[in-house]
């Protein structure tokens, strides 16, 4: 008898994860709570309506997998561990660490992990905020933290428009904070790795478009796309990050008291001098899950990482396919936006999967119902493939008002660009380089046809191996 499994939330990322999981041996069913119009028709699915009553899910779940924050920020973790129901999540104290940017800030503070400045503000001290904002020295991002916080950040142009975003940020309820942070430059990319409390699986490094606009300007929002793997983090970046940030988070949270289970998702900025936490997410984000789990390919079983069954595998670390995110917003998003608007997805190529995020089904027919509507999400050999299949797809999707980014992974299509220019007043202008492999050598002179000098090189090489 195959697994039973629920998902938690309605968005993008657990249509995906429910896509991935029902492609399981190990799984006979999926539960998704609330789901949306595409996990109703996923194969194995059945969406469920709050609230589960204990008896219902006590005797027909074997785990579940909250896709959004706010079930773990809350303690289901605990509430379903209570009926001995497993939960590929972290505990409630442990989620403090994507929850919580004052406390995230203060862990990697006391860890020596690197992040950009800042400091946190309540809403009694507003007044110290905007001192704050006039004298410390670097252009600032604002965030609100806490669990009632939304994902917002603001990117104030100047320091009076910083003051006024001071002013009117609302703090909830719940005692949310302000975070004033440093702005770094660099691109920003997110590290995803699963971890058991002990051991990590890395996952491929992922570039999430979180601003609205065109090359990345506008409001900050939730991401806009993804792609993956990033090329704007090499391999020796990967393992930079890998020993330095993400090791010690893990180490660091369960020496003190909190280990985590789930997926651990870090936002880093690459700046000039090292890599730099911006934030974590203890939960699956938008747009990255997307692309993640249609590259992870159907050689990976997540339902048997989520048991902790196979917590090992080819990470894809080698760049031999690419996947690509495109989300489909509603017209106003991430203002006011309308719902209700009717989708006409069409038919999809192969190599697209297009994963709902807002929707509903009503006598079988879409309607928007959320600012993020669909994601649609292609692979392919080459990231230019790739990207040609999102948007070809991307546009024949019909909704009124539909916005999405079309430069999801701009800065790894962009054309390269010279470390510095020649015409600066040379005469004679010549470009030398050095190469040591005898096989570069010979294909350098057999592509430029010249071949009256490697000769030379090559005797000396063999003479100092001679010597040696």
């Amino acid at each position: 008898m195959g697994a039973k499994i629920l998902v938690l939330g309605s968005g993008g990322r657990e249509h995906a994860l429910s896509w991935k999981l029902a492609k399981s041996p190990l799984v006979d069913h999926i539960y998704v709570c609330p789901g949306n119009g595409g996990t109703a028709g996923n194969p194995k699915t059945t969406n469920v309506e709050l609230p589960l009553e204990q008896g219902y899910y006590q005797d027909l779940i074997d785990l579940v997998v909250p896709g959004v924050k706010e079930p773990l920020v809350l303690g289901i973790e605990e509430h379903f561990g209570k009926a001995g129901i497993p939960v590929f999540g972290p505990s409630e104290l442990a989620a403090r660490i994507g929850s919580s940017k004052a406390f995230s800030k203060a862990f990697m503070k006391r860890h020596g992990i690197p992040t950009p400045k800042s400091r946190t503000f309540s809403s009694a001290h507003i007044s110290e905020a905007i001192v704050h904002v006039h004298g410390c020295g670097y252009r600032v991002v604002l965030k609100s933290s806490g669990p009632a916080a939304g994902s917002r950040v603001l990117f104030p142009s100047t320091i009076d428009e910083a003051i006024v975003m001071v002013q009117n940020i609302t703090y909830g309820a719940r005692g949310n904070e302000i975070v004033i942070g440093e702005l770094l430059e660099g691109p920003q990319v997110s590290f995803l790795a699963f971890s058991d409390g002990q051991t990590i699986l890395p996952l491929p490094p992922v570039e999430v478009p979180k601003r609205h606009g065109k090359g990345d300007t506008g409001l900050g929002t939730d991401a806009m796309g993804a792609y993956a793997p990033a090329l704007v983090a090499p391999l020796s970046i990967w393992d930079r990050v890998m020993k330095k940030i993400i090791r010690p988070t893990t180490d660091g949270m369960r020496k003190e008291g909190f280990p985590f289970v789930g997926l651990l998702s870090t936002d880093i900025v690459l700046t000039d001098r090292c890599p730099k936490v911006l934030e974590y997410h203890a939960w699956f984000g938008e747009g990255e899950t997307e692309a993640l789990m249609v590259l992870l390919g159907d050689d990976v079983d997540l339902a048997a990482v989520f048991f902790m069954r196979q917590l090992e595998f080819d990470e894809s670390r080698d760049v031999d396919r690419f996947s690509i995110s495109a989300v489909l917003v509603s017209g106003g998003y991430p203002g006011p936006y309308d719902k209700g608007k009717r989708i006409d997805i069409g038919n999809i190529p192969s190599g697209v999967v297009v994963f709902h995020c807002g929707t509903t089904l009503k006598n079988n027919e879409l309607f928007t119902s959320g600012g993020h509507v669909v994601t649609v999400t292609a692979m392919a050999s080459m990231l230019e493939e790739a990207s040609r299949l999102t948007y070809t797809t991307s546009d024949q999707i019909s909704s009124e008002g539909k916005v999405y980014r079309r430069d999801i992974a701009h800065r790894a299509q962009a054309p390269s660009r010279a470390i510095f220019d020649l015409n600066i007043g040379y005469k004679d202008r010549i470009i030398v380089s050095s190469a040591r492999d005898v096989g570069t050598k010979i294909r350098i002179a057999i592509e430029t046809g010249v071949h009256d000098t490697v000769g030379i090189d090559l005797v000396a090489m063999c003479v100092d191996d001679l010597l040696a």
